[in-house]
């Protein structure tokens, strides 16, 4: 409908700036995964050794596991959760549509096809916490990118987070922007000894799984709580834009 509040989901391959060149997007595939996160995502998985297990929580049609079966290492393990059952695709796009669901898979399909990545992709079709047991040994990245409503994405953090192994990368979407994975985070890592923050490329956060104690810890607790101010800025774009008060973009 073209009255709608929220852009497609292509709008947001967008680029930071005219200025700057990104490499890793993969071009004409829909997501919510902006040109400067993607970049962010690659370097990670660039920096995996040998043999790497990644494990990516919420695929849609592919973008990121292009970007993450591209850059791994060659010999990766690169497993996509994603149950698609048309649920939770974007902002307010909540409840289960089936049919919808079936269109993401077949273009997440034919996208990894086109790509060149399909043979290099295991896709796991179920909820991110019933796929625990299809998953074995510890994780070297993990990128949690599923349902945004506290619960689930708590639950993301909480079980997946523990199989990432130490020195292990976590990369978080929407973190800083969404309520509900903003919540998760400030429960279960940002006051946590176990995660040391990176920084942040937009709403992708990125964290390594190593022992935060002391100064540092507060020092990184702190780090975290300054990107407050822009999630309380994206929370008054997402509300504008909800009234009709501000034209998009959705803020990622």
């Amino acid at each position: 409908m073209t009255d709608a509040p929220f852009p497609p989901a292509r709008a947001n391959e967008v680029r930071a700036s005219k200025d700057e060149v990104f490499a890793d997007a993969p071009a004409g595939v829909e997501g919510w995964l902006t040109d400067a996160q993607a970049d962010r995502l690659a370097a990670a998985a660039r920096r995996l050794g040998p043999g790497a297990l990644v494990v990516e929580i919420g695929s849609f049609r592919g973008r990121s596991t292009i970007v993450l079966a591209r850059a791994a290492p060659a010999d990766a393990e690169v497993v996509a959760i994603d149950p698609h059952l048309g649920s939770d695709r974007g902002p307010q796009e909540i409840a289960a549509r089936p049919g919808l669901g079936e269109a993401d898979l077949a273009a997440f399909r034919a996208n990894l096809e086109r790509f060149g990545v399909a043979g290099r992709v295991r896709h796991v079709r179920a909820p991110s916490q019933d796929a625990l047991e299809a998953v074995e040994g510890a994780v070297d990245l993990l990128y949690v990118d599923g349902a945004h409503r506290y619960r689930p994405a708590r639950a993301d953090l909480q079980r997946w987070g523990a199989r990432v192994r130490a020195g292990g990368a976590l990369l978080v979407h929407d973190a800083f922007s969404s309520v509900g994975v903003t919540l998760a985070l400030l429960r279960g890592v940002v006051f946590a000894g176990e995660w040391r923050y990176r920084g942040r490329a937009g709403s992708l956060a990125e964290y390594v799984r190593a022992p935060v104690s002391g100064r540092a810890r507060a020092g990184n607790a702190a780090a975290q709580l300054a990107q407050l101010p822009w999630f309380a800025r994206n929370l008054v774009v997402k509300a504008l834009i909800v009234a009709r008060l501000r034209p998009g973009p959705w803020p990622y």
